[in-house]
């Protein structure tokens, strides 16, 4: 397009806004409630996509070596556990250093037990899945292995129905998510159709006077920029403050626990969401909205 028809855009573009503040103000105010509804959840999706992160990380069992497990026995294990496909991490652990994690936390109680002799501890090896919802059928396997004693991980049914809440958690974030995005769109593209049918008195006089479809088009692809963007600024300056103002009484109140994201880190992946999508909803709601007036 030439710069001359470019500026005349801008200049319409910004005179439309200004001749029709009202419906400037109630499309930008549409798109400001509706993505700091989305970007509400998606900080909450974010979180605990991280916090189920951090427990899957945590997930591990210990495979107790057989006392009378033969040198070879022991070398087959340890050979088959480090080239394991379905394992992250293999750590052997002596009963030595068994002993010595034991006494840190007894203390005297455990004293008369750490001679050799005396060590009622097995070798054993930690081990972190790659996937940690595999960790039952792992274990299943592991304790058929030649000279595994046994493999502890924990309670199946606990460990199966921590998984369970977890999956339910965020399939209905996603879902919570992927409605309000759809509301987003309807809001949106209607209250800038009414933008478009309250002047589609002014585009079918450009139209007669022999204006291109595109000539008349870019203002209000123009507008709808706007629109999205401040639209999309708003809500990320609200949700900066409401997250900061969050993680400081998270942090002054001792609940570290929580384990949120840091303010950056999640201030980056809104911003990589929600610009696109206030200006991406702005500008195609203006297309879409204006496309049957254009055609006369």
């Amino acid at each position: 397009m030439p710069f001359n028809g470019l500026l005349y855009g801008v200049v319409e573009a910004l005179r439309s806004l200004y001749r029709n503040k009202g419906m400037s103000i109630a499309s930008t105010g549409i798109v400001v409630i509706t993505l700091l509804m989305l970007g509400s959840f998606m900080l909450v999706r974010l979180n605990i996509n991280h916090v189920t992160k951090a427990v899957k990380e945590q997930v591990e069992m210990v495979v107790f070596i057989d006392e009378n497990a033969t040198l070879e026995e022991r070398e087959s294990l340890r050979a088959n556990l480090v080239s394991h496909a379905g394992l992250a991490e293999v750590r052997f652990v002596s009963k030595e250093e068994a002993m010595e994690r034991l006494a840190e936390i007894w203390g005297d109680f455990v004293a008369g037990y750490r001679s050799a002799e005396d060590n009622p501890l097995p070798d054993s090896y930690e081990i972190r899945p790659i996937v940690a919802e595999n960790i039952v059928a792992l274990a299943r396997e592991l304790e058929r292995y030649p000279g595994v004693e046994k493999v502890q991980y924990g309670e199946e049914e606990f460990v199966n129905n921590l998984f369970a809440v977890l999956r339910v958690i965020q399939l209905i974030s996603l879902a919570l998510m992927g409605g309000l995005a759809i509301l987003a769109i309807f809001l949106i593209s209607h209250t800038i159709r009414l933008t478009v049918f309250i002047r589609r008195r002014e585009i079918m006089i450009m139209k007669y006077v022999g204006a291109t479809n595109w000539f008349i088009r870019w203002p209000f692809i123009l507008e709808g920029l706007v629109i999205g963007s401040f639209g999309a600024a708003l809500p990320l300056a609200a949700l900066y403050y409401l997250y900061d103002a969050s993680v400081g009484w998270v942090v002054s109140n001792n609940l570290l626990f929580l384990n949120l994201i840091a303010v950056p880190s999640v201030m980056l992946e809104l911003v990589k969401y929600l610009v696109p999508l206030g200006t991406g909803l702005g500008v195609l709601g203006s297309l879409l909205s204006m496309d049957r007036f254009v055609r006369v």
